[in-house]
């Protein structure tokens, strides 16, 4: 049984986060692995408050340090709150997004000091980092055209720019820590993500997986 495992789920908007944590959502509940899955920002009453603040288009004036300070807010809770809980109990984890999006959009899109938003990021998770990290890659543009019928906002209306940054930003983040993270082309078929999302877990937690 794979226990008490974090597993993150990281990419630009557009690149299909929602649909691949579904479809590992569906695998687990196929094997019997007991399981919570939460997004960023939210998962809390508070953190879900704090969501709307970030995402509102009405808010262009907020300051980018002002942003990341919030967005730190909000996974301090969800991770007191419910991540360590449910970890502790040996449940597995599944997080839209988590530390590396602070990285990736507050430093590499807004030009933050990275040294810095680490230092924020580890006080929000008191130090936890993800056992493996899936960074789905797309190209902005092709990811701009999946949102095409959606509203935007705040973040998702920031610009095709904006988000080669952000993309440019995860890569680096890839080659920092190539063991954890893991980059997945995101503009194959979403079975074929699927099935190669699965792959790697098996092969990352085989011992734990057989031992059940």
């Amino acid at each position: 049984m794979l226990v008490g495992k974090l597993i993150t789920f990281e990419g630009i908007d557009g690149a299909g986060k929602s649909t691949q944590i579904q479809l590992l959502e569906a695998e687990f509940n196929k094997l019997g692995i007991l399981y919570k899955t939460f997004r960023e920002p939210g998962g809390t009453d508070l953190s879900e408050k704090i969501r709307e603040i970030l995402l509102d288009k009405d808010n262009l004036e907020l300051y980018s340090n002002a942003e990341s300070l919030l967005f730190a807010a909000a996974r301090a809770q969800l991770t007191v709150e419910q991540i360590k809980p449910a970890i502790a109990k040996g449940e597995c984890v599944i997080c839209d997004r988590f530390t590396d999006s602070t990285i990736a959009y507050q430093g590499h899109g807004r030009g933050l000091n990275i040294k810095n938003l680490e230092i924020i990021n580890n006080i929000a998770t008191e130090g936890l980092t993800p056992d493996i990290t899936f960074i789905l890659d797309i190209d902005p543009g092709k990811a701009s055209e999946r949102m095409r019928a959606e509203s935007p906002d705040r973040m998702e209306a920031a610009g095709i720019d904006f988000f080669q940054k952000i993309r440019q930003g995860y890569h680096q983040i890839m080659e920092q820590f190539p063991y954890r993270c893991i980059v997945i082309n995101a503009e194959q078929s979403q079975e074929n993500i699927s099935k190669e999302i699965n792959q790697i877990i098996m092969k990352r937690f085989k011992e734990e997986l057989t031992c059940s």
